[in-house]
Order: structure tokens, then sequence, then C-alpha cells
């Protein structure tokens, strides 16, 4: 599978996507995401333009790629204006997210 750079770290050796999987709750503790801190409310519901990785809101940034997202967006930016126009990601948020669900195996639970 090929991940645009605009989008993805693509720092594992077949080319996929590790940044969601180094994304942290600002707590530090837990993945992006699954949260159990006293900020799990906020932060397990990330809604609007989110960093590459898709776990964190733009501008907060916990993978490798925070030093390049997370700061101030120059040059033309998405309608959100949080993000360059050329990686916008507020837009596409439901679109992908229903798309990611109906690809995800839950199994975790009993049939």
């Amino acid at each position: 599978m090929v991940h645009p750079s605009s989008t993805c770290c693509k720092t594992s050796g077949d080319a996929s996507c590790v940044c969601a999987a180094q994304a942290k709750c600002s707590c530090g503790k837990e993945n992006a995401l699954h949260c159990t801190c006293n900020k799990a409310s906020t932060e397990n519901a990330v809604t609007g333009a989110r960093c590459s990785c898709r776990a964190r809101p733009a501008g907060e940034c916990t993978c490798e790629r925070a030093a390049s997202e997370n700061h101030p967006v120059t040059g033309e930016t998405c309608s959100c204006g949080k993000r360059s126009s050329s990686s916008c990601t507020c837009e596409k948020a439901r679109t992908v997210d229903e798309a990611v669900g109906q690809l995800e195996t839950d199994f975790t639970t009993r049939a």
C-alpha cells in the first residue's frame, strides 16, 4: 500500500503507516484515541483538522512528525486554516473515518 507523504510517516520497512502507532495521548501514557487519564473525554474524540496520523488534532501531533507538524501554517491553507492546502484533513475527516470503520475488524468481542 502506498501512502502519500502528506498524510503518513511511512517509516516501517514495508512502507506501512506507523504515525498512528507512535501518537500518544497528551499525558503520554496511552496511545492516542485510547486515553484513560482525566483528559480522556476530550482526547478520545478528535474532530476537525487532524495531524497526518489522524489520531491527534492538527498542531498537537505527538508522533515523530511533531517537529514538522506542530507549527503555524505559512502560505496557502485549507478551509479550516490549520493545515496547508496540499495536506488538508478537515473536510476529509468524516469520509476517512467511515471508510476506516468499515475496514476494521473487532477481535475483542465474541460472536
